[in-house]
């Protein structure tokens, strides 16, 4: 009969100890973000990644080619871990690339003559731009795309803007 109380003690103990354990364990491992990740894409718990169980990440198939050092089409943790890396880097240097879209145009608007510019929002994505707002006519609203056109590093131009 006292061996059940004490028997719960043990366990509750054993397990407190495995939670501590596990918890302080995450912060020595810098890429511990990472290998949650990696073991909750792997569906099929072989311990490796395909493509297929990372196809829910649209551009990620560059990264994955350039992490799978021995081209077998899969990633181990290891190979994931600089996946993320440099897919991380490819997300962050397209999020500035189209910043400085955005900056060009802007100022491409502003340096033409009789053109309300300040009416104009620029909003880019992907080097697809997008120009939103208010324009006098039709002419300065065919300008204002034809001016975002010319600018280095647009894709295309989407006109959302509304004549007064």
């Amino acid at each position: 009969m006292k061996l059940r109380p004490m028997m719960a003690i043990v366990l509750a103990a054993s397990a407190a100890s495995l939670v501590v354990t596990a918890a302080s364990a995450q912060p020595n491992d810098p890429n511990w973000v990472q290998r949650d990740k990696f073991r909750s894409l792997d569906k099929d718990g072989d311990g490796y990644l395909t493509k297929k169980e990372v196809s829910q990440f649209g551009d990620y198939g560059q990264a994955f080619d350039k992490a799978d050092e021995n081209r077998d089409g899969k990633l181990t943790v290891e190979e994931f871990i600089q996946a993320e890396a440099t897919y991380d880097r490819h997300r962050v240097a397209a999020y500035a690339g189209d910043a400085a879209i955005t900056a060009k145009v802007k100022t491409a608007l502003i340096r033409e003559r009789d053109l309300s510019s300040m009416d104009i929002n620029v909003e880019t994505s992907e080097g697809r731009v997008m120009l939103a707002g208010w324009v006098k006519d039709d002419s300065q609203r065919k300008r204002a795309v034809e001016v975002a056109q010319r600018v280095e590093g647009v894709k295309e131009v989407k006109d959302r803007m509304m004549v007064r």
